[in-house]
């Protein structure tokens, strides 16, 4: 996988950080604190052990005695533990050979040959998480897992892996790029370039946004590595040999230059004792030379521009440029300067109290923020960039006049107080809320830091940093101010980068890809040509090989637990309203949620509730206008947010609940606050500011656009599920094609007084107590007080309380609890009409590549057959279709999913194919259909599907799906115990059942560039 190096979202926020719920026997923090300076363990010696109770861990940093490499263990009492080894990687071009390298070296090892092990691994563990990532600057190999079998199986793998790769050259063929005949077994068609990555990096850079990112970083730092393409610019990909690619791995992938990175409850020791055994005692010191030099600073600010190719769903066609203005700050490896700089840009940006925001988006000069905009910590040196997208060309010279007036007035008038005790607190909640990642969100944020060799646990100790920013507002309350002054007023390496369309911008990079290819033809022989048809059908044969994976470890259906354990709930009421509370040790925070059904709600209303749901808590409410309302949700909560919800029922595909879903969470302390933000909410939300609507439908509807790009195939499956059930027809008009169409609809309207009058009728149906029931996560000792404050909440909002008959009356009454025969219901809609039909869409699009889905209705999850089609989905995914669609088809990725609403739902990613692959997906079913597999792998499916089912839980979120869906624990015992008596012949019965030709209704979906056999077919609905 390719890692942007730019986000918009600061470190800090990606860290979701958690403290420790779960401990087995003596702690694993107080374990590690028993380590001493100097110690001797296993070749390795400790050079530092530090108590973080910030985050409820303690940090040893070790050195490996032979080879340098560096080693840090976070131990923590928390079972889902993690490995992860990096590498810094600094490629000098744009061939992509880090990314390439990264796909190959999981391609088989001396230890374990067989192709492709990481995949096969998949579905031999009970991984939590399994991947690898190559950033601008480094390549990490991560996995996690809460079984100890598990994870030395898993280290043994990825050890061999990294440091003892085969690096075969059919390897590098599939994984990087290659010349193949169109058909492989035909010596007369046309020859191509193929490969995954080379796919790959062309679906990247067919979002704008990551390519002008890309630009972004290369005209910033281009003295060294950051001014290629890590990923592989696909032009350049081909230049890349086979050699190279094996001399860059002998040069990278040494324990001189590696970080090595463990976490979790299991002992140190033993990672210590496998690392040594099994890889770097096999290794002497070497002196790697990948240190990344400072970018040398400008004398002067420096102009660039790019071009891009134009965006047919883009809110405005005639204002697609973007304009930003990026700044070159300080080393990384400085924490504490780092610190105040994320927080300074959040500052500046973030939200509508922000100076930036008030200056760049209110005026609507363009659509929102660029999504290059904000901190970018991932280089050695840091940058800051403002921007916007979605612009005019003639305001390129204005954006530019408001960017350097908006930093004068931050240095004139600073940031007021309340805005900066927002972000604090925003800290304070980030360091006590419980992730189930905890361990994947630290490797990720120490990995840049590390890499240029800060120290990594500086970077934790979180309130120090708070404490100490604290002290310097205190001791200069022009601290903020002068470091604007000094990074961008005085700061002369700032580029200001613009980017427009062009009309042929995609006509241009196919024949400049097409003079690529005639280059490399043009200097092939005879013998070179003979060469590539025999290697291709060499890679074919081997593709085609059913591989021995015996060399691989592996676990046992039989280590899987037989019985999950209970989450207990209370179901209760607070006037009226249904409410499930659920005690758990969060930490101090609260959780809220409420699901308000809107089975009132007029049909011609529901294509706006996504909106309404955008924007009802960023309007305003009692006697907050939009910014003190932001300020308050800041201070008060984790944040505030209401998402439209559809959830199929549990026993019929023609029954759903349709609704929103409000959530929010608060510290302990605050929560009557964030009671009082909703009960103004719903008593007197404000719908009288077209201006604000009009920022915020911008906003929304040039998100949509962006995310098609990086999302195709959800928006595929989404819109090839729509005629097969409804309730996925309500989710293609909440969520899919659908949803973008009419927001690009809405963003272009001169006058949005029509869509501002819609909101309160919305409001009418939807915030009603009447629809409404509630669910509450909190500590036992908060939680008599959290009952209290749910009655004053329900009769705070009594006033909404009306009694709407629904659009229709076919509504059917579940019970969340039929033991108990609560007054607790969801209200689902019966549709006993519905009739299902086949659908084949078409939506062309400037990419150049395709997104492609095929559905099929199967049943719902309480069906006896559910957990047999669920086994096969992952049985056909890693033995079938994974071979078919990326090893031989060259797309990034592809397989099936089954979703709880009985959806079988087959997809590709990246992909530059379509018609073949949805041959694929019928070859895959006649697979099953034949019993064409092994009981390996059904045991190894099964051991897929039980990793994801056993996922771990945060507290947060314990009983969630007993709320939301009415999925009991009891109903998840039943499952669980069909999933291990699911046999083969179920699985071929279900395939044939269901996935045949003609024995389901089948819904297809193709996202992709200009397909002449499907225009001409009348077969299909082009969009």
């Amino acid at each position: 996988m390719f890692r942007q190096s730019r986000t918009i979202i600061t470190k800090l926020r990606n860290l979701s950080l958690q403290c420790s719920w779960r401990s087995r026997g003596s702690s694993a923090v107080e374990r590690a604190l028993k380590y001493t300076t100097g110690q001797k363990i296993h070749g390795f010696t400790v050079t530092e052990v530090t108590a973080v109770p910030d985050l409820f861990l303690t940090a040893v940093k070790l050195n490996h005695d032979v080879t340098g490499a560096q080693y840090l263990h976070a131990a923590r009492d928390d079972t889902n533990n993690l490995f992860s080894v990096q590498f810094r990687t600094t490629p000098m071009d744009s061939t992509g050979v880090p990314h390439i390298l990264e796909h190959t070296v999981l391609c088989g090892s001396q230890r374990f040959p067989c192709r492709d092990p990481f995949f096969k691994m998949l579905n031999r563990s009970l991984s939590t998480f399994m991947n690898a990532f190559t950033a601008s600057d480094y390549t990490m190999y991560p996995f996690s897992t809460q079984n100890a079998k598990d994870f030395q199986n898993l280290l043994s793998v990825y050890l061999d892996a990294v440091f003892f790769p085969c690096l075969r050259e059919l390897d590098f063929w599939q994984e990087g790029w290659r010349l193949e005949h169109e058909a492989p077994t035909d010596p007369s068609s046309r020859l191509v370039f193929k490969g995954v990555v080379f796919n790959e990096m062309k679906g990247v850079f067919s979002d704008n946004e990551r390519l002008y990112a890309q630009h972004l970083q290369n005209k910033l730092l281009p003295d060294h590595t950051y001014s290629v393409v890590s990923g592989g610019e696909p032009l350049a990909i081909p230049d890349l040999t086979w050699e190279q690619l094996k001399q860059f791995h002998a040069t990278h992938y040494h324990p001189s230059n590696a970080r090595i990175f463990t976490y979790g409850d299991l002992p140190l020791e033993q990672h210590l004792e496998q690392i040594e055994r099994e890889a770097l005692s096999k290794f002497d010191r070497t002196q790697p030379d990948t240190a990344v030099p400072p970018q040398t600073p400008w004398n002067k600010p420096r102009i660039d521009h790019v071009t891009c190719s134009s965006d047919a769903l883009a809110p405005d066609p005639v204002k697609q440029n973007t304009l930003c203005m990026s700044y070159l700050l300080g080393d990384i490896t400085n924490t504490f300067e780092t610190f105040t700089l994320n927080l300074l840009s959040s500052l500046m940006i973030s939200g509508p109290n922000s100076p930036f925001y008030k200056a760049l988006i209110e005026p609507n000069i363009g659509t929102d923020f660029s999504s290059s905009t904000g901190f970018d910590g991932s280089t050695r040196q840091a940058s800051f960039t403002i921007g916007l997208q979605g612009m005019a060309e003639d305001d390129i010279e204005k954006v530019k006049h408001i960017i350097a007036q908006t930093i004068d007035d931050i240095i004139a008038t600073g940031f007021e107080e309340e805005q900066v005790e927002a972000l604090l607190h925003k800290i304070e909640i980030q360091i006590k809320h419980q992730s189930t990642s905890f361990g994947l969100a630290l490797a990720s944020y120490i990995a840049s830091c590390w890499n240029h060799d800060g120290d990594p646990v500086e970077l934790l100790k979180i309130s120090e940093s708070v404490s100490r920013f604290r002290q310097c507002l205190k001791e200069n309350p022009h601290f903020l101010q002068d470091k604007v002054q000094q990074y961008f007023k005085d700061n002369t390496h700032q580029l200001t980068l613009s980017m427009s369309p062009d009309e042929k911008f995609l006509e241009k990079r196919a024949e400049a890809e097409e003079h690529k290819l005639q280059q490399k033809i043009q200097s092939l022989t005879d013998v070179d040509i003979k060469d590539i048809y025999e290697k291709g059908l060499q890679l074919l044969a081997a593709q085609n090989t059913i591989q021995d994976a015996s060399c691989l470890p592996a676990l046992k259906v039989s280590d899987i637990e037989p019985t999950i354990p209970f989450t207990p709930v209370q179901l209760s009421a607070a006037g009226g309203v249904p409410v499930q509370y659920c005690e758990q040790p969060t930490n101090g925070m609260v959780y809220f949620r409420a699901m308000c059904n809107l089975n009132s709600l007029p049909e011609d209303l529901k294509i706006y509730v996504p909106l309404f749901c955008n924007v009802i808590t960023k309007l305003g409410c009692g006697e907050l206008d939009y910014r003190q309302q932001a300020q308050r949700i800041e201070l008060k909560t984790g944040g505030m947010t209401v998402s439209p919800q559809v959830i199929p029922d549990t026993d019929d595909l023609d029954l759903y609940e349709q609704g929103v879903i409000l959530s929010s969470s608060c510290l302990e302390r605050n929560l009557p606050d964030m009671f009082q933000l909703w009960s103004d909410t719903f008593n007197s939300p404000h719908f009288n500011d077209e201006e604000r609507l009009r920022v915020l439908v911008m906003m929304s509807a040039q998100e949509l656009a962006n995310g098609i790009s990086f999302s195709g195939h959800s928006y595929a499956m989404t819109r090839a599920a729509r005629s097969l059930t409804p309730t996925a027809d309500l989710q293609e008009t909440f969520s899919g094609m659908d949803q973008v169409k009419f927001m690009k609809r809405i963003a272009e309207m001169a006058d949005l007084t029509s869509v501002l009058r819609k909101l309160p009728r919305i409001k009418r149906h939807l915030l009603n107590p009447e629809n409404m029931r509630c669910a509450v996560n909190a500590t036992p000792l908060k939680m008599a007080d959290v009952q209290g404050e749910m009655e004053r909440f329900i009769q705070n909002i009594a006033a909404n309380r009306k009694e709407r008959k629904p659009v229709r009356q076919n509504i059917v009454e579940k019970s969340l609890d039929a033991h108990t025969g609560s007054a607790a219901s969801r209200k689902l809609i019966s549709e006993p009409h519905f009739k299902p039909c086949q659908m084949k869409t078409y939506f062309q699009l400037p990419f150049p590549v395709n997104f492609v889905s095929e559905c099929v209705r199967t049943v719902p999850f309480t069906h006896a057959d559910f957990p047999s089609l669920c086994i096969l989905a992952r049985m056909m995914t890693a033995k079938y279709l994974h071979g078919e669609i990326r090893e031989k088809g060259g797309a990034y990725g592809g397989g099936v999913r089954l979703g709880a609403g009985g959806l079988f739902s087959f997809y590709s990613y990246r992909d530059p194919n379509s018609t073949q692959t949805l041959s694929a997906f019928r070859g895959g079913v006649e697979w099953a259909r034949e019993g064409k597999f092994t009981q390996q792998d059904v045991d190894e499916a099964k051991l897929s599907v039980f990793s994801a089912v056993d996922a771990p839980i945060a507290p947060s979120d314990k009983g969630l799906g007993r709320f939301l869906n009415g999925i009991t624990d009891e109903m998840k015992q039943t499952y669980r115990e069909r999933l291990f008596a699911v046999t083969d012949k179920n699985l071929i019965d279900v395939a044939g059942r269901y996935l045949a030709i003609g024995q389901q209704t089948h819904g297809v979906t193709i996202l992709g560039p200009e397909n002449e056999s499907i225009r001409k077919d009348p077969s299909w609905v082009v969009k």
